[in-house]
Formats: C-alpha cells, sequence, structure tokens
C-alpha cells in the first residue's frame, strides 16, 4: 500500500470510528429507554434519565480526547457529530408530529460544538510535533 494511500486509510479511520462510536454510544446509553415515565400527579419525564446521558456524553469524551490525542481532531468533531445525529435521527424519527427534526438538529449543533471544544482543548495539550507515524512535519 503506497504512502498516499495509507494516509487516506488513517484520515478515513480517524473519522469513522469516532462516528461508529457515537453511534455504538447511543444506543447502549440511550437505544433501549423509550418509555416516559409517569409520576403519581400524572406528569410525565423522560424517556431518559439523568444518569444516561452523562454516561452517553462520558463516552464520548473519551472518545474525542482519544482520537484528538492521535492526530485526528477534525474526523472526531466530524464523525461524532455524524454518529450523534444518525443515531438520534433513526431513534427519533417515528414521532408523528414532526418535531423531533428540531431535536435531531439540537443534538447536532451541541455535539458540533461540544467536540470541537474538546478537540482545541485537547489538541493545545498536545500540539502536533510531527512525530505521528506516516505523517512528516511541513
Amino acid at each position: 500500500m503506497g504512502r498516499p494511500r495509507a494516509k487516506t486509510l488513517l484520515r478515513l479511520c480517524g473519522t469513522v470510528l469516532p462516528a461508529l462510536a457515537a453511534s455504538a454510544a447511543w444506543a447502549v446509553w440511550l437505544g433501549w429507554d423509550q418509555h416516559r415515565d409517569v409520576h403519581p400527579d400524572g406528569t410525565t419525564t423522560g424517556p431518559y434519565q439523568a444518569w444516561q446521558v452523562a454516561g452517553l456524553v462520558l463516552t464520548l469524551l473519551a472518545t474525542v480526547c482519544w482520537a484528538a490525542w492521535r492526530h485526528h481532531a477534525v474526523g472526531a468533531v466530524l464523525g461524532t457529530t455524524a454518529g450523534l445525529t444518525v443515531a438520534a435521527y433513526a431513534d427519533w424519527s417515528d414521532d408523528s408530529s414532526g418535531l423531533f427534526v428540531i431535536g435531531v438538529g439540537l443534538v447536532m449543533l451541541g455535539s458540533l460544538v461540544g467536540a470541537l471544544i474538546v478537540a482545541a482543548v485537547t489538541c493545545a495539550f498536545h500540539p502536533y510535533d510531527g512525530s505521528a507515524p506516516g505523517l512528516k512535519p511541513r
């Protein structure tokens, strides 16, 4: 495999792996809980509990930090955003009101901004020094 092909494959994996990890994390943390909780006074909450969302955020935090540390910050941001957006769309698209599109848009925007901040902070503590395998410093 030539150097340009290996470099392209490495960058592709830097985007695809965070996207798959984000979709899988959504399924693990949020995908199984689909019912709202009805309280004795008639109010409803849910379907997700705070600990489920916190688990998802911590999982994605680790994924983005790992990918950014390995010099794949752009792929981590784009992959995580794409993975969460696709997962949210797949999970919420059965809503007959059509309002799920707003929620999916907010998930997309929030995950983009959050992953961008995490990747930027990670890269600030681990700047590119040209030592990544297969990449040459300029």
